[in-house]
């Protein structure tokens, strides 16, 4: 029997889906059976009739919710006029991250393996369930799983007589060749794919949007520990459109210094020039990259040489290596055996790919430039929440970032590419234009307009009731109350001005919480229950930490209380809600439902209000 073609589908938020499933593809390699690789979005779902064997790995976000690019292929899987033969030529295995610290774990591989089965699939396996949780990560399950898989894959499709399994030591072949060019093509030139001013198409991924940086202003004290910037962009012309819970995708860039240094170790000119060219018919070329591309480029705006290495990134130095005393540490990391060491090394103190090259020179410097693109992973858009409303502020986009730097065992800081990139960037030295896009967010408000809104938003986490507020008050809603927590009034206190226009307007009710200016800290979640603030007519209790939560709340109950899970309250029935030392007041009366929305997650780097739950396996 001829070996069929193996199909891995992934749906990945953060990159380590498709980490898992690329390592799949080269497993299925070395046993010598052709295999694609493919986001479930970008694959035509109506063909998975005809594919014999499919291999899907799926992350769990949010509150139990499918990654953005498997969205659409969950809305189609799930129709209920899908016949329950449809499938019934498919063998598929499942293979699920998540993080079992959350009430669904593993939701989405969960009810997609269930749904498979009862469209005619034959499973091959049980669903794995690999748990970031675990002391060595979803590797724990992932490898014995994958081990049982390969057993029944090549028990029932055998690999030709004749062809031996590759070794894991012999590096398979790289996806791309760079033919490099002894000068510079005299037709087109260098840049990036962009949406234009004008165009009929929406800025997306492929074509982002270049919005030049309008204002670039630190709002925290000179004194703060942490520098928070409001950012502003001009989207005149972009086609760029967004409501309240809306959020931007930011691809930010690695910082000059970082890509010298990268190309010192590895030995390349920036300014040399190449044509990337697939080695497979089915593999395309990445649309980011232009065509002619220079090294600077690639490794300035492609390569994520400033995120931590998984342990794929050691088993291909490794293959790549031929420093003796360098190999056998990069097989060592690579190992099952290796994984609690290699936690040690990497991810505790957070190393980068940059840092891990410089430690080990010799294999850096022999990297042939082709494996660049299967080494190194791309960088990744940031997701930010809008913090405006185009009906206050036309053509404009607005963003609060908290710049992420910390401190680990090693001697240089840490720090969040994209959100030191965007402080970096000062229009006042000159032009800055900035690649983005929007795409619908998660926090949904009620469309009654008469509905009042209870939003809770400590931290940067308060960026998108401000454009939620912007929006209602400009339409004429009234019954806003914001629930705001920082540390200090003087130094965290973001939009306080607004704020306190808005209160005089009677447009807005504000209960702020100041955590560290008395000796007992008090925190916004600690000010829902207090005794002397209600919700007219009732609400629903939330627990803080989860995120994007929005419900209609029924009547006659309480405000949220601290610590528990969501769920009604005991009735209560209070009448006003009111911060203290004020007069209640009461906009609509003492019996009206009030939508509550809670958000504590920063608006910085991967940080909207929407994707807290399981982050680090997605």
């Amino acid at each position: 029997m001829p070996s069929p073609q193996l199909l891995v589908l992934f749906g990945s938020q953060t990159g380590t889906a498709q980490d898992v499933s690329e390592r799949l593809g080269r497993e299925a390699r070395r046993r010598r059976l052709g295999c694609r690789v493919q986001a479930l979005d970008s694959y035509p779902v109506v063909n998975l009739i005809n594919e014999p064997l499919v291999i899907f790995v799926c992350a769990t976000t949010g509150q139990g919710d499918p990654p953005d690019n498997m969205k659409n292929f969950w809305g189609f899987i799930f129709r209920k006029n899908l016949p329950s033969t449809a499938l019934c030529q498919m063998d598929f295995a499942v293979l699920g991250l998540g993080d079992s610290s959350y009430a669904k774990f593993n939701f989405v591989a969960k009810k997609l393996h269930r749904r498979l089965l009862q469209l005619g699939g034959s499973a091959l396996l049980p669903v794995c369930l690999g748990d970031d949780q675990h002391e060595l990560g979803p590797d724990a399950a992932v490898d014995p799983w994958l081990r049982d898989l390969w057993d029944r894959v090549l028990g029932l499709y055998p690999p030709p007589p004749g062809l031996a399994e590759i070794p894991p030591g012999v590096p398979l072949p790289s996806k791309f060749t760079l033919l490099f060019l002894q000068e510079a093509p005299s037709t087109g030139s260098e840049g990036q794919r962009v949406a234009h001013p004008g165009s009929q198409e929406p800025p997306s991924e492929s074509k982002p949007f270049l919005a030049p940086m309008i204002s670039n202003q630190r709002v925290t004290g000179p004194s703060h520990f942490q520098d928070v910037r409001l950012i502003e962009f001009d989207i005149l012309g972009s086609g760029i459109s967004f409501a309240a819970g809306d959020v931007v995708l930011i691809q930010p860039s690695n910082s000059a210094a970082h890509v010298q240094r990268f190309c010192q170790v590895l030995g390349l000119d920036p300014d040399q020039l190449f044509m990337l060219q697939p080695r497979e018919p089915d593999v395309s070329s990445p649309t980011r990259l232009p065509q002619p591309c220079s090294m600077r480029h690639l490794v300035s705006h492609y390569l994520d040489i400033a995120s931590v290495p998984r342990r794929s990134f050691f088993e291909l130095l490794a293959c790549l290596s031929l420093h003796e005393l360098e190999r056998e540490k990069l097989l060592e990391f690579s190992s099952a055996q290796g994984q609690e060491e290699l936690f040690e090394y990497c991810n505790r103190p957070r190393r980068t790919i940059l840092e891990v090259l410089c430690d080990f020179p010799h294999t850096a410097a022999a990297i042939p430039p082709d494996y660049l693109l299967d080494l190194i992973p791309a960088i990744r858009p940031r997701a930010f929440s809008i913090a405006s409303s185009l009906l206050i502020h036309p053509s404009r986009l607005q963003i609060l970032v908290a710049v992420v730097q910390f401190q680990t065992r090693l001697k240089e800081p840490r720090r969040g590419l994209c959100s030191s990139w965007l402080a970096s960037l000062d229009p006042g030295q000159g032009p800055v234009r900035v690649p983005l896009w929007v795409r619908p967010g998660s926090l949904a408000f009620p469309e009654t307009p008469d509905t009042p809104v209870i939003m809770v938003g400590p931290g940067t986490g308060v960026a998108p009731f401000r454009a939620a507020i912007q929006e209602r008050v400009a339409q004429g809603q009234t019954g806003n109350f914001l629930f705001f927590g920082c540390r200090w009034r003087d130094q965290d206190f973001y939009w306080e001005s607004e704020w306190q226009e808005l209160e005089k307007r009677d447009c807005l009710t504000l209960i702020p919480a100041f955590s560290r200016e008395q000796q007992c800290q008090v925190h916004a979640s600690g000010r829902l229950g207090s005794p002397d603030v209600h919700l007219p007519g009732g609400g629903w209790t939330l627990q803080p930490g989860r995120s994007r939560v929005s419900s209609q709340a029924p009547a006659d109950t309480a405000l949220p209380d601290r610590d528990v899970g969501l769920r009604p309250a005991a009735a209560r029935a209070p009448s006003d809600i009111h911060p203290p030392g004020s007069p209640g007041r009461h906009p609509r009366g003492s019996s009206w439902p009030a939508a509550v929305i809670l958000s504590d997650q920063p608006a910085g780097p991967l940080g909207t209000a929407s994707s807290r739950a399981q982050p680090r396996s997605c």
